[in-house]
């Protein structure tokens, strides 16, 4: 009996090491959306938030906490920068607030935000670049130096914060009474990733509401959102990477121009598929809480011109960075010159935001003068057109194709920045794609390159299809699913659910990269 004991108590400890450590922070193998560790947090929230949902006091701390711990289990103790930044700026806020009724100038309280916000950026995001920088200057082992981790989200969190000081300076708003609530506002876990980013004049008001309410139409919109959501995120977009666009960014599948154009078609999906997909589950999830934040993503790949694109392409990053950057630049009120400088200084400036090196600066460059030659052209042509609503079906045909072409060409960019950090590096990969496709293009490559990446080229097709697919098509999707009731949207969700760890299997085996690993630790 004292064995059995001792055996018993020695199988309690061991599973008692296994709970904690999944509750732990693990650096290797951080907090995903497609994993069961996150699908279970997220049904253990649910039950809790259904009996509290209507008290709320109790909401916002129970929400607030289990976003805090979402984010550690996402960063770690990065989740005291977070706490930071916080904390921060609700004092700067609040003071704002108090100088602003008081009639007296804001300006330093707004700038003190701004430098604090912007000095937290600076450190995470051009760190990696000058110590690239620097170790081109290595000699004889004089210098040597490690780069800097970049927090999840911290872009998203930062940029949320300096638009609350500023709208509070602006009166779009008043300043949060608690603390709490505005940890609620920054932390709230279903956006902290990828967002959407919130306006603040639109979220607090929900923050406040005595009910949240969820109807009929809300809920199956959720899980239409949610599905749609896992499908692309965890499916799409880690088949194409794991399976094409990193090993041919790579060179694993060798240096046919063939792939390396496919290649770039390929991440031009799975970024869309990667962002859109988190923003729909998080649009889904909050929406079934009761909070509205705004859809994020607009089918871009539909547009005729570069501003359109913008119009569709993250639409709360836009959004920002039109009001708290191109509008403080100028925006258009000086000219119509002034107006093409200040687009392509809020481009190039976005670039730099992903990260300081030499082809994120030129994805800026590139979407810059995209947009500013855009808005020349508009000007000189009477006929131009801003969308492609607004044109002929087949010069639309033919603008979509373009603004295709030059939006992908900017992925390339970007896709080289993200495989190739190190400085300088990234360049010379751009470059690489670029001459395989000029100088290793051959037709006759085209079947066997398909052929040796058959379910990558497969789930790339069938992405652009319904990416293409008419608007129409997702409202009547919508409207299926919120008709089939509680157990047909609970069998709609099994399906998916099983499909992404089929996936997760798949590529694991294929790989060792599971299904649903973000493409970026901050976007």
């Amino acid at each position: 009996m004292e064995f059995l004991k001792l055996e018993f108590l020695k199988f309690d400890s061991a599973l008692w090491q296994r709970v904690v450590s999944l509750l732990e922070y693990d650096p290797a193998a951080p907090l995903t959306l497609a994993t069961g560790f996150f699908l279970f947090a997220l049904f253990v929230f649910a039950l809790g938030y259904i009996i509290i949902k209507r008290r709320p006091n109790l909401r916002t701390w129970y929400v607030t906490l289990f976003s805090l711990y979402f984010y550690y289990k996402l960063s770690g103790l990065y989740l005291l920068l977070l706490c930071g930044v916080a904390l921060s700026d609700y004092i700067i806020g609040r003071r704002v607030a108090r100088r602003r009724e008081e009639g007296k100038n804001t300006g330093g309280c707004v700038a003190l935000s701004v430098i604090i916000n912007l000095a937290i950026l600076i450190y995470f995001k051009a760190t990696g670049f000058f110590v690239g920088l620097l170790d081109n200057l290595y000699v004889d082992g004089v210098l040597n130096f490690e780069g800097v981790a970049v927090p999840a989200g911290v872009s998203f969190f930062v940029f949320q914060s300096i638009a609350y000081v500023v709208d509070i300076s602006r009166g779009t708003i008043k300043p949060l009474k608690r603390f709490m609530d505005y940890l609620f506002l920054l932390s709230f876990f279903p956006k902290m990733f990828l967002g959407p980013l919130v306006k603040a004049k639109e979220f607090i008001p929900q923050i406040e509401a005595r009910e949240v309410n969820v109807s009929r139409e809300d809920f199956g919109r959720a899980i239409t959102l949610i599905a749609g959501g896992l499908l692309k995120y965890a499916v799409i977009a880690s088949t194409l990477g794991a399976l094409f666009v990193n090993p041919a960014f790579k060179g694993e599948l060798g240096d046919s121009g063939v792939v390396a154009l496919l290649a770039i078609y390929g991440f031009t999906l799975q970024i869309y598929c990667d962002f859109s997909g988190y923003s729909d589950i998080a649009v889904g999830v909050a929406l079934m809480m009761g909070f509205r934040l705004p859809d994020n993503f607009d089918a871009p790949y539909k547009s005729a011109t570069i501003t359109e694109f913008w119009r569709r392409w993250h639409i709360s990053l836009s959004t920002w960075l039109k009001e708290y950057l191109y509008i403080a630049l100028g925006g258009n009120r000086r000219g119509s010159f002034r107006t093409y400088i200040n687009l392509f200084l809020t481009m190039v400036l976005g670039g730099l935001w992903h990260g300081v090196s030499i082809c994120y600066m030129a994805w800026g460059v590139l979407h810059g003068l995209a947009l500013a030659l855009h808005k020349m052209w508009l000007k000189i042509i009477p006929w131009a057109k801003k969308t492609g609503a607004e044109m002929h079906p087949i010069i639309r045909f033919g603008a979509t194709l373009i603004t295709l072409h030059i939006v992908a060409f900017g992925w390339l960019l970007f896709a080289s920045a993200q495989q190739k950090p190190e400085f300088g590096e990234d360049l010379t990969l751009c470059l690489d794609m670029l001459n395989r496709i000029a100088y290793n293009f051959r037709v006759e490559d085209i079947i066997p390159s398909i052929e040796a990446s058959g379910m990558a080229i497969a789930v790339m097709y069938i992405g652009y299809v319904l990416h293409f697919l008419p608007k129409s098509y997702n409202g009547a999707i919508e409207r299926m699913v919120t008709r089939s009731g509680f157990v047909g949207q609970w069998l709609l969700m099994v399906a998916v659910i099983w499909i992404v760890m089929q996936c997760s299997a798949m590529l694991m085996a294929e790989t060792g990269v599971a299904a649903g690993l973000p493409m970026y630790a901050d976007y």
